[in-house]
């Protein structure tokens, strides 16, 4: 995964702490298959929380959109699917 995402203007504004966890957390999910992802990201949502990293709302999906861009339809309904079951969970 190249990082140009970092890059996008989007996440400008967005803490470097915040960024670097991100980075840390695409190093690491790379090559985990769909079942390994959800759990990986719930972990990691975990951590964050605990070191006082809290994604806002609209952090969280601007994230999400930036992730999307530039995917095929299918990996972006599979990330859709992914934040879903993510939402269902922390109800």
């Amino acid at each position: 995964m190249s990082d140009d995402w970092k890059n996008d203007p989007k996440l400008s504004q967005m803490d470097s702490r915040k960024l670097a966890m991100l980075q840390n957390l695409a190093d690491q999910g790379l090559g985990k298959n769909p079942s390994e992802l959800l759990p990986f990201i719930m972990s990691a949502a975990s951590r964050g929380k605990n070191a006082g990293l809290n994604f806002s709302s609209e952090e969280i999906s601007t994230i999400i959109d930036v992730i999307k861009a530039g995917k095929s339809p299918a990996e972006a309904a599979r990330l859709d699917r992914i934040v879903n079951l993510m939402k269902m969970i922390q109800r």
